[in-house]
């Protein structure tokens, strides 16, 4: 049997709306298997958008930008090993969000994946999800290792 999900939550009284400070801090946990993938999302959605007006475009892009990330953190990263974790953290701030999400993966160059906007790479299924989270987020960074991606997107 799979371990279940481990879901740590921070918060801290914000003092205006129009401050940048902590709102909440997520920390996530989830074995390799998609499976897990739709609850893990709407967990950290439920904790980002929690006190908060946020237009639909911002959760629409929220929920699918994380799922893409965690896919290919459990697919492409881990290789669906149950055994591997990949790690979810949050920074839910006033104006803004910060997803990382970290594997166990040996890691790759995000820079040597081609956007499938060619008709060659529009049948290729390498690439669709990191082409999605960089149409939708408004900053994408990766570690030097590449395996984990922090994931900026303002609340506007």
């Amino acid at each position: 049997m799979t371990a279940p999900l481990r879901l740590t939550v921070r918060r801290s009284e914000v003092a205006a709306p129009s401050e940048e400070g902590l709102a909440a801090e997520i920390s996530l946990r989830l074995p390799s298997e998609v499976v897990w993938i739709e609850e893990a999302v709407e967990l950290i959605a439920r904790h980002c958008l929690a006190g908060y007006q946020s237009s639909s475009r911002f959760r629409f892009r929220l929920r699918v930008a994380l799922s893409e990330a965690l896919a290919n953190a459990i697919v492409c990263g881990n290789g669906e090993d149950p055994t591997k974790m990949v790690h979810i953290r949050v920074e839910c701030l006033v104006e803004m969000v910060h997803l990382h999400v970290t594997d166990q993966g040996s890691g790759f160059n995000a820079s040597t994946i081609p956007e499938p906007v060619l008709p060659d790479d529009i049948e290729n299924p390498c690439g669709r999800g990191l082409f999605l989270i960089r149409s939708l987020m408004d900053q994408v960074r990766f570690n030097d290792r590449g395996n984990s991606i922090c994931m900026t997107l303002h609340r506007h």
